[in-house]
């Protein structure tokens, strides 16, 4: 029997979004469904567990007291459980079933515990009927390169300035495409009108063949007629390949696409079209529905996983 601690407070002071509190409720649900011990922790105290479960992650700004205790679980504790966003969200907004990926330690390829070494084909088969994909054939033709954004100042950008790495990307792309760029801003960077334009003189990028998507546009309609897709490591990455369009990432160890992507940029004009099959079904693996919590099936794939000393 393992014993997991759910940490409420974790969950950020005045939050409107229910999403975030039923995180930690379903889950307790299915730990406790499972036959294993579910430790409701209310106050802001670090509880002895085999795993403990938050909600979002930490970063560097940590006076916070939800975001010290992110921090402090995570320190202590052998095994913690952390949500993210759906990567398959581009589809529908609505996100049917609550899907959130789920993971031990860490929210990035190179630092968690995704469990998605045991491949059960049938996930991806369910996924896709809820939320209305398809994994749809290469596209071989297009005309423009859409670059996306992650948020400027987020901390999956590890410091370097999105702006920065705007500039060089265009740049490194110009010495082996003339094919038009499109810039898709973050749409959580509720900046980006302020700092992307393409007269910028920090951005030394007027009459480079350069255009900014609009706000409010989905990444599907940025796609068309896309001939590929370069982002640093966004999830935007997915979508992208889902649809069919080849992609680029510059940050292939924390990218979520990290099987499936090309990461020369010289290649641009001729990109590799891996079969991105085994992928879906991996990330396919760490995706679960607040039903899935709630009855137990997501925690008994998981926990099994953890290694008690």
């Amino acid at each position: 029997m393992l014993t997991v601690a759910i940490y409420h407070k974790s969950v950020p002071p005045g939050n409107k979004n229910l999403e975030k509190p039923a995180i930690l409720t379903n889950f307790a649900q299915g730990v406790r469904c499972t036959g294993d011990t579910a430790i409701d922790v209310d106050s802001n105290n670090y509880t002895t567990a085999n795993v403990g479960v938050i909600q979002g992650w930490t970063h560097e700004q940590t006076d916070r007291p939800h975001l010290v205790l992110r921090q402090q679980v995570i320190a202590l504790q052998p095994y913690t459980v952390a949500a993210d966003s759906n990567l398959f969200l581009y589809k529908n907004k609505n996100n049917p079933g609550n899907y959130l990926r789920y993971s031990f330690n860490g929210i990035f390829p190179n630092t968690g515990i995704y469990c998605d070494t045991e491949i059960n084909p049938k996930r991806w088969r369910w996924i896709k009927r809820d939320l209305g994909l398809e994994l749809k054939d290469y596209r071989t033709t297009g005309s423009h390169i859409l670059l996306c954004l992650q948020r400027n100042g987020g901390w999956s950008m590890r410091g370097v300035d999105v702006q920065d790495w705007t500039i060089q990307t265009v740049h490194t792309l110009r010495q082996h495409t003339d094919r038009p760029i499109v810039i898709r801003a973050h749409p959580g960077d509720k900046a980006s009108q302020q700092y992307l334009d393409p007269d910028n003189p920090r951005y030394r990028l007027h009459g480079l063949g350069i255009s900014i998507s609009k706000t409010g546009r989905t990444l599907e309609q940025d796609l068309q007629n896309a001939w590929a897709v370069v982002n640093c490591n966004s999830s935007a990455g997915v979508g992208a390949a889902i649809e069919g369009y080849p992609i680029f990432v510059t940050d292939h160890t924390r990218s979520q696409c990290h099987d499936i992507a090309n990461t020369d940029l010289s290649q641009i004009e001729t990109p590799s079209l891996p079969n991105r099959l085994p992928w879906v079904e991996r990330i396919s693996m760490f995706h679960w529905k607040f039903d899935e919590l709630a009855n137990g099936v997501c925690w008994q794939h998981m926990r099994k996983f953890v290694q008690v000393q």
